[in-house]
């Protein structure tokens, strides 16, 4: 489906057509699946988290820039209903309390506030993957997103282990470059890019 024929298919989405819906949820239901199911290595949760993240999803539809990617959109809220719901069950010891007291001064004081400010990243971030060629996006996708290794994104594209290095680090450099566009925010996305190398 190309990104034109998705977008049409969000348009009808919002206007409740139940068919558009329930394509939507087709589409990306699996791949969703998978990457939950690869950072919490629990099926029923995953699939939990899947059900979840298309209701917000679909709660907030009309919230969706469709300059960007809505892959991406879902993953970023799948991925955060993930990180909430390990947080909760997380156990809080004694250590962890006084070093969340000591971390105080370090933390937004308002959470929305963080949301919003990852949100803005996140809309940085998809600015500048739509600078990159098809081949760039893809290994920044599978590499970033996915979390997929160097050797297992050479074998999934079929090119040279030293092909996927040169392209992770020229698509970033492209995007900080894209980034430098926008001075005022830029600072917040380059955290966003910063990883170790490849």
């Amino acid at each position: 489906m190309t990104h034109a024929e998705e977008r049409r298919l969000i348009a009808r989405a919002r206007k409740g057509d139940a068919a558009a819906i329930e394509a939507l949820i087709r589409r990306h239901q699996v791949s969703l699946h998978a990457f939950l199911l690869r950072r919490c290595g629990r099926p029923e949760l995953a699939e939990d988290l899947v059900q979840e993240s298309f209701v917000r999803v679909l709660r907030n539809l009309d919230r969706f820039d469709p300059r960007f990617r809505f892959s991406t959109w879902l993953f970023t809220i799948g991925r955060r209903l993930l990180v909430n719901h390990l947080q909760k069950m997380r156990p809080a010891y004694d250590s962890d309390l006084v070093e969340s007291r000591g971390n105080r001064r370090n933390q937004p004081a308002d959470p929305v506030l963080e949301d919003e400010r990852r949100s803005a990243i996140r809309g940085l971030l998809d600015q500048a993957l739509a600078t990159l060629n098809p081949r760039q996006r893809r290994v920044v996708e599978l590499f970033h997103e996915r979390e997929r290794s160097i050797p297992v994104i050479a074998a999934e594209l079929g090119i040279p282990q030293g092909t996927v290095k040169s392209h992770l680090h020229r698509a970033r450099r492209r995007m900080q470059e894209a980034l430098a566009a926008d001075p005022k925010q830029a600072r917040l996305a380059r955290e966003a890019l910063e990883t170790p190398d490849a």
